[in-house]
Order: C-alpha cells, then sequence, then structure tokens
C-alpha cells in the first residue's frame, strides 16, 4: 500500500524475477509434473505388459511426435528436479548460501537439467 493507503497495483508480467526464484519455481513445478506423470506412466507399463499388441500400442505412442515432446519435457523435468534437488541439499550444508554462490548454483543447476536433457535424448535417439 502507497502513504495514501492505496493499494498498489502490480503487473506480474513487468516483475523481472532473479535466476534463484526462477529455479525455485521451475523446482516445484516440476516435482508437481513428476508426481502427476506417475499415473501415466504406470498405464502405459500396463499396456506394454498386457500383451505384444499393447507393447506396439505403447512403442507407436511414444515415437508419435506429440509422444516425443512429452519424452523430453517428462526427462528435462526429472533432471532439473534432480539437480535442483542437489543444489538444495548442498544449500543445507553451508554451500552456495552466499549471493555469488547462490547465483553460480542456480544457474548451474538449470543448465545442467538442459544440457543433461540434450545428452541423453542425443543417446536416446541415435
Amino acid at each position: 500500500m502507497t502513504r495514501q493507503g492505496r493499494p498498489v497495483f502490480l503487473d506480474l508480467r513487468k516483475i523481472r524475477l532473479p535466476l534463484n526464484a526462477v529455479v525455485s519455481i521451475l523446482h516445484r513445478i516440476t516435482g508437481v509434473f513428476l508426481i502427476l506423470s506417475i499415473p501415466v506412466l504406470l498405464w502405459l507399463l500396463d499396456r506394454s505388459l498386457a500383451s505384444p499388441e499393447g507393447f506396439a500400442q505403447v512403442v507407436a505412442i511414444i515415437y508419435h511426435p506429440i509422444g516425443l515432446v512429452a519424452l523430453a519435457l517428462g526427462l528435462w523435468w526429472l533432471l532439473h528436479h534432480l539437480f535442483a534437488g542437489i543444489r538444495y541439499l548442498l544449500m543445507e550444508f553451508g554451500i552456495g548460501e552466499d549471493r555469488a554462490g547462490s547465483l553460480r548454483t542456480a544457474r548451474d543447476a538449470l543448465y545442467a537439467g538442459i544440457l543433461g536433457t540434450v545428452l541423453v535424448w542425443l543417446g536416446l535417439v541415435l
């Protein structure tokens, strides 16, 4: 509130969050997406183990362009959540708590998730 007691309008599209906040928010979002993907993954596993036709159906779903995008996103969700979680564990031990270290580990966690996704994806596709 301002001095006149009037509420302040904050345009959320114009707020520039620091990298630490972006990595923290992405860590939470990827965790939610990982939890929400469990039923889909269990259904795919059930279909693939039910019969040879079910296995062929799952392979067709995965190799469909939408399935490949979902697979790549799921891989990034997993790797980003892993590296950001390691970052938070290190911070619990007092490593990277200062401003420079916090920004460096946030950047490293973000880049490691992207780089890991690309490397694993290239290994899967090639």
